[in-house]
């Protein structure tokens, strides 16, 4: 099992597991004794393995309904390795276990990228159109790109929003869901009560809206 570790200014551990190949990722003091690390991992082997196995089969039955509805997927065989958060130096330990357990792999080609660019492109007018009056502010310039751990961005200071292309793949009301989260963080920089308070004025059903976009994964 790959388990990597990071070291960060933090007082406590904090494990996640990282779609889409599911890896181990540990956050740990920066020092913290690496048996207290191995420690940590090792009691929370069956939730990692229980939670590895159900991201796993999530990715694969969505790779497979979109190879099945959109086309123009490749298939490869690629290993797949598990990733820890814990205390310990930076690094990682371990080869994967099996290289073949989970073969099938999403491969961004550049007709999956046009044809996720232009849907979000024809959307995006009339969300801005309708979302900027209501939020009151508006972004400075989105920029879309593949992203492998998020839907979307925003840095405050410049205005500037970034949304993963997968969105265009998706369901239409996923690509509103982020476009008016990372618009509010216009107005707040981080996920406190301010924002969920302007998150629940904007749009009621945003918290059914991050549950259903979170069982996605982000390929």
């Amino acid at each position: 099992m790959r388990v990597t570790i990071v070291r960060k200014p933090i007082k406590n551990m904090y494990l996640r597991i990282k779609p889409p190949n599911a890896d181990i990722v540990v956050s740990a003091p920066q020092r913290m004794a690496a048996g207290a690390v191995e420690r940590f991992v090792a009691e929370r082997k069956p939730w990692i393995e229980r939670a590895r196995r159900t991201m796993l089969q999530a990715r694969d039955a969505q790779i497979a309904a979109q190879n099945a509805s959109e086309g123009g997927f490749r298939r490869m065989n690629d290993s797949i390795g598990t990733g820890m958060a814990g205390t310990g130096d930076s690094g990682s330990h371990g080869p994967s276990d099996d290289p073949h357990a989970y073969p099938h792999t999403f491969v961004w080609t550049d007709e999956n990228k046009a044809r996720a660019r232009r849907s979000i492109e024809s959307q995006l007018p009339a969300l801005l159109e309708k979302w900027q009056p209501i939020i009151g502010r508006g972004p400075t310039h989105i920029t879309l790109r593949v992203m492998t751990s998020r839907w979307g961005s925003c840095t405050p200071r410049t205005g500037r929003i970034r949304l993963n292309l997968q969105l265009g793949l998706m369901a239409p009301r996923f690509l509103e869901y982020v476009l008016v989260h990372e618009m509010t963080h216009l107005w707040e920089n981080g996920h406190g009560e301010g924002f969920q308070r302007r998150m629940s004025a904007y749009l009621p059903q945003w918290r059914q809206l991050r549950r259903e976009i979170n069982r996605h994964v982000v390929l």
